[in-house]
C-alpha cells in the first residue's frame, strides 16, 4: 500500500510540473534553433537554383525568384567532357571513404577494447600518446604523413589517403571511453558460459557501445568524402570526387553557379548519412549501456 500510495503522489508531482505552456515554449525554441541552424543550408540550395543574374544582383537575394537546374546541368556537361568518366571519380571517393571509415572502427574499437578491458604493461602510456595525439590538426601532421607515406612507397595510391584515416586517434579516445562504461562482470560472465574473446568482442562488447560507433561512423565518413587528396595522388584515374569538383570552383566567377551546384552535391550524401544514423544515436544516447 505505502508503494502504490508513494506511486500515486509521484505522478500528481509529474502533472503538477508538466505544463502545456512550457511544452509549447519549448517547442517555439526547438523551431527557431532548428531555422536558424537550417540558414546556411537553405542558401546553399537556393543559390544553386539561381540562373546568372540571381548570383550576382546587389544587395544580394537570400531566396531564389526564378528556379532553374541549369547550374546542375552545367556541372555534368563540365565533368561529362573530362578525359577520366565521372564515373571513376565517384568510385574513388565512395571506395576510399568505405574502406577507411569501416578499416578506422575496426581498428579503433578493437584497440580500445584491449585498452578499456586489459592490463598489460605500457598501458597507460599508449593511452597518453593517444591523447597527446589529439592535439594535432591535419595541417601539423600533413608532412610527416606525406613523409611516411613516401618512405613506405604508398604515395600515388589509395592507401595514402586509407591508412592516415584508419590511424586517426579520435575513434580510438571516443571508443575507449565508452568501452571502459562495459560492466567487467558482463564480459567475465560471456567468458564463463564459453565465449572466446572475439565473441565477447563482437557479440557482447560491441552492442554495448553502438552510440560511439555510430558517431564514429558519422565523423570518419564526412571527412573521407570531403577529402581531395591530391598532396598523395597524383594520377588522374585515382582522384577523388571532391578534387574534380573543385577544379569547377577553381575557374572564377565565371563559373559561379556551377560551384553553388557543386556545394550541394557534396552536402547529399553526408546530410543523408547523417539524417539516418541520428535516430539510432539518439536511441541509443536514451538507453545505452549498464552500469554497475
Amino acid at each position: 500500500m505505502k508503494i502504490a500510495m508513494l506511486k500515486i503522489r509521484h505522478k500528481k508531482r509529474a502533472k503538477q510540473n508538466h505544463s502545456r505552456a512550457g511544452d509549447v515554449c519549448s517547442v517555439l525554441i526547438l523551431i527557431l534553433m532548428g531555422s536558424f541552424m537550417a540558414l546556411p543550408l537553405v542558401l546553399a540550395i537556393s543559390n544553386s537554383l539561381k540562373p546568372p543574374e540571381e548570383l550576382f544582383i546587389f544587395p544580394p537575394r537570400f531566396l531564389v525568384k526564378d528556379p532553374t537546374l541549369d547550374n546542375f546541368h552545367d556541372v555534368f556537361v563540365l565533368m561529362s567532357q573530362s578525359w577520366v568518366p565521372f564515373s571513376r571519380y565517384i568510385f574513388n571517393t565512395v571506395f576510399i571513404t568505405l574502406i577507411g571509415t569501416f578499416g578506422h572502427l575496426f581498428v579503433a574499437s578493437m584497440c580500445a577494447y584491449a585498452l578499456a578491458k586489459h592490463t598489460f604493461p605500457g598501458q597507460k602510456v599508449i593511452f597518453w600518446v593517444i591523447v597527446t595525439a589529439l592535439m594535432f590538426s591535419t595541417q601539423v601532421t600533413a608532412i610527416p604523413n606525406y613523409l611516411i607515406m613516401s618512405k613506405a612507397g604508398m604515395l600515388d595510391s589509395y592507401l595514402a589517403l586509407i591508412l592516415p584515416a584508419i590511424a586517426k586517434p579520435l575513434g580510438l579516445f571516443l571508443m575507449k571511453q565508452f568501452m571502459e562504461q562495459i560492466p567487467s562482470s558482463l564480459l567475465e560472465a560471456a567468458r564463463i558460459d564459453g565465449a572466446s574473446e572475439v565473441t565477447t568482442f563482437w557479440r557482447i562488447a560491441m552492442p554495448q557501445v553502438k552510440p560511439a560507433w555510430l558517431t564514429l561512423i558519422i565523423f570518419c565518413f564526412q571527412d573521407l568524402w570531403n577529402l581531395q587528396g591530391s598532396n598523395y595522388i597524383y594520377t588522374e584515374q585515382l582522384k577523388t570526387l571532391p578534387y574534380a569538383l573543385s577544379q569547377i570552383s577553381a575557374a572564377g566567377i565565371s563559373r559561379a553557379g556551377a560551384t553553388a551546384a557543386v556545394s550541394v552535391i557534396m552536402m547529399i550524401v553526408p546530410i543523408v548519412i547523417f539524417v539516418i544514423s541520428q535516430s539510432n544515436i539518439i536511441e541509443t544516447m536514451a538507453s545505452s549501456g549498464i552500469k554497475e
